[in-house]
């Protein structure tokens, strides 16, 4: 009986296995990391480390997704709303420097905002990095290390490190706990007693370290930008060995002559948890009473039961025996002769997502959950202008649908914020959020008239919440989000004016997010009416709260209202006199033609407005607006032209952007031009490190291997010919709720299976021919 089990069992496991034995998912070095860039992200969605693999030093980075500086602030200017009539007529005279120069003046947020970017010390605060944990070697010898490696396990979220000093094989094992809620590191010799090692944490600042409790606890307070009592935090490191001796003394840890020792980390703050101490220090207690290698399988099976829903194969080309810095190089000069690399960064930005946010925390910021500095790059915030929208785009395709949900608490927490705001600076209704917020509710227009009235956030924001509802079906989700989405409407409609050339309806003042354009007279200029993203944003979103307002039974009368004002609203795109789509109401000339933001192609992603099928014309002026923009920028950037291009069905220009993306870099200098690439540990740079890039790329390559926004779900819309020879994927999912299974070869598909929670008639795009059939139980 057990045999016919077991056989049973491995006659399911073996085309699993065979699977991804083509694709081995792990990224590995044959030395320690240089710099931060070349650290191994380890995460359970709330703590994060980053081991550097060093050997008589080994440093790591400590992280939790809710360590901020900062503190919640009004920074509105209630005045602010009394220049708007004088704002609003210098743009109709095309005045639009003066206009600008009056909202520099009166209607951007009041103190420093932001801080520029700067923000670690001012009242907006800025995501830290919660310490370092150094450990340090002594060998009790001069040689020198031999047969070193160290690696990342993206299919089981473990990391490792390995070498060999004078016969003694030395190991070190880590993870970030997705059973028990710790930091794990492991420690052993192949040898008896050969470890004899110190921890010590610090940070750069605002931070006690103490031995307490048999223990190593860091603790601290960071700035919160009024009386220096912003959020409190605690790190408590306890090390577990079963010979040797461990001494806790002079504020760090000493392991002598030890032969395994398990390092456990808890750590927290005060975010919504008052009692953080107490649970920090429970967490700890829990996690020391277990088995370590029980801890471990637990990890291993509750991180799978997200990562293990989608396979992906493209062919049996890789080169998995180079190192993935070596690995990078050779795809550089020989890309389709690796196959498994793109493979391996689709899976890895999955990986990236499930590590950095889980239901009922924050989402991922700017970079993720993994910081080494205390003031961040961009304060490590929220950009609402395209940044945290990308963070979230590959998760519904890769089946990770739950992982949207911290945005929607974020957002929904963001609304009462948004209220003040919106009738601070333009006396209407609803809620507006601008170009940036954080975790304490920031909606107010950013510092400066050219980049920070923006009001695009709150309305590109909603196409988010409303893409997981298109994805899930899920009717109670909708009921929570839709006054979210209708207050955004109410916001968008009771501002609107109308434009006197076109007779249109349009957004005043605003502008298309970070970019400029030359006024007749040569003048370098921001502000504007209508820019075509928020005319793009506002029809897609009426759409939206209209359609919730029908499912739902709700407001008839604004549903009405809406309609009507949809008819008066410009269209998706206007084309310029020279054949592309326009980023403003009128064919400005453009001083930065190759500008990293294309917003104004919002309507064909991740909107759908424009679709090669519904829109032809504008399909064709977005291609010559990319041709414009070029393939370079930062990496954010190259990762939503790949998009733009997969929507477009160009799948060998979306490949070609990949390449761009996976360009080798070291360089950690700030970035708004061209140079965009990855890592050594594949994180993505702009440089420097930001997390977009790793998402985007990762739905861009979801975007090759499936659509489903046009009404239809299509197979295979975008791929380049390389990946068109032969290869399977599982468990992606469509619009609808549909799972979809299929396998190609020779550029067709071979097999496919559509299926969900109840079998449904959906219509079907393969191999160029649309069919509708029924898709089978899941």
């Amino acid at each position: 009986m057990h045999i016919k089990i077991i056989k049973r069992f491995l006659l399911i496991l073996l085309p699993f296995l065979s699977f991804s034995q083509n694709n081995q998912l792990e990224l590995w070095y044959t030395k320690p990391a240089s710099q931060w860039e070349e650290t191994l992200p380890l995460g359970n969605g709330r703590l994060g480390i980053m081991p550097d693999g060093g050997i008589e030093t080994e440093k790591l980075v400590l992280n939790d997704i809710t360590l901020w500086s900062g503190s919640p602030q009004d920074a509105n200017n209630y005045m602010a709303y009394t220049f708007l009539p004088q704002i609003r007529e210098l743009l109709l005279a095309n005045k639009n420097s003066e206009a600008e120069q009056l909202i520099n003046q009166n209607f951007v947020c009041t103190g420093p905002g932001s801080g520029s970017g700067d923000g670690a010390n001012v009242q907006f605060g800025c995501y830290q990095v919660l310490g370092d944990m150094t450990l340090k070697f002594d060998y009790k010898t001069k040689s020198k290390a031999i047969n070193y490696s160290r690696n990342l396990n993206i299919q089981t979220a473990l990391a490792s490190t390995q070498f060999t000093i004078d016969g003694v094989i030395y190991k070190r094992e880590y993870f970030a706990g997705f059973g028990d809620d710790v930091l794990f590191v492991k420690l052993t010799s192949s040898k008896k007693g050969k470890l004899n090692f110190t921890v010590k944490l610090d940070r750069s600042e605002h931070f006690k370290t103490v031995n307490s409790d048999n223990s190593l606890v860091m603790t601290g307070q960071l700035n919160n930008g009024i009386d220096r009592k912003g959020m409190k935090y605690k790190a408590k490191v306890k090390a577990k060995t079963a010979d040797g001796s461990v001494l806790y003394t002079n504020n760090t840890i000493e392991v002598k002559n030890a032969t395994e020792v398990v390092l456990y980390v808890s750590a927290g703050t005060d975010f919504k948890n008052q009692n953080f101490e107490t649970a920090v220090d429970k967490t700890l207690e829990i996690a020391l009473q277990k088995k370590y290698d029980e801890q471990k399988k637990t990890h291993i099976q509750n991180y799978q039961k997200l990562f293990n829903r989608v396979a992906l194969n493209f062919g049996k080309t890789a080169r998995n025996t180079l190192p993935t810095n070596e690995r990078l190089d050779a795809f550089m000069k020989d890309p389709d002769s690796d196959t498994g690399l793109p493979v391996l960064f689709y899976q890895y930005g999955r990986y990236l997502s499930i590590s950095s946010t889980r239901v009922g925390l924050l989402p991922p910021n700017l970079q993720g959950l993994w910081a080494h500095q205390v003031q961040t790059p961009w304060n490590g915030d929220y950009h609402l202008d395209v940044n945290v929208q990308m963070n979230h785009w590959a998760l519904e395709t890769g089946n990770l649908s739950e992982l949207n949900l911290p945005l929607k608490d974020l957002v929904k927490e963001m609304v009462p914020y948004g209220e003040k705001t919106a009738k601070a600076y333009y006396n209407a209704d609803g809620w507006v959020a601008h170009v940036i917020t954080n975790i304490w509710g920031f909606t107010e227009p950013g510092e400066s008239a050219s980049w920070g009235i923006a009001k695009a956030g709150s309305g590109w924001l909603c196409n988010n919440l409303w893409n997981h509802y298109l994805y899930t079906n899920d009717q109670a989700y909708l009921a929570e989000i839709y006054p979210i989405i209708k207050g955004a409407a109410q916001f968008y409609n009771s501002m609107l004016v109308k434009d006197p050339e076109t007779g249109w309806l349009v957004t005043s003042p605003s502008v298309s997010p970070e970019n400029s354009f030359f006024l007749p007279n040569g003048q370098d200029a921001h502000v504007c009416m209508g820019p075509t993203i928020d005319n793009q944003i506002v029809r897609e979103l009426f759409n939206n709260v209209i359609a919730a307002s029908t499912k739902l039974g709700l407001d008839n009368t604004l549903k009405s209202e809406l309609e009507k004002r949809l008819k008066l609203l410009p269209p998706p795109g206007v084309v310029s006199p020279d054949g592309r789509i326009q980023e403003w109401l009128k064919p400005y000339k453009e001083p930065d033609p190759q500008h990293r933001h294309i917003s104004h192609l919002y309507g064909l992603y991740p909107a759908p407005l424009i679709t090669p099928e519904s829109t032809p014309e504008l399909a064709e002026a977005a291609k010559k607006t990319l041709e414009v923009r070029g393939d370079d920028g930062p990496s954010w950037s190259i990762a939503y032209k790949m998009l733009f291009w997969s929507r477009l069905k160009e799948g060998n220009r979306a490949y070609k952007l990949l390449k761009t993306i996976l360009r080798p870099t070291l360089a950690t200098n700030i970035n708004y031009g061209a140079g965009g690439g990855v890592y050594p540990n594949l994180l993505s740079a702009g440089p420097p490190f930001q997390i977009d890039g790793n998402f985007g790329a990762a739905a861009g390559i979801g975007e090759m291997l499936i659509q489903s926004h046009a009404g239809f779900i299509e197979l295979l819309p975008a791929m380049p010919d390389v990946w068109l020879k032969e290869g399977e994927v599982k468990g992606l999912k469509a619009e609808g709720n549909f799972t979809i299974n299929m396998k190609w070869k020779n550029g067709k598909v071979m097999q496919y299976e559509i299926k969900s929670a109840m079998p449904s008639k959906v219509k079907v795009k393969v191999n160029g021919e649309l069919k509708e059939i029924t898709s089978s139980k899941l």
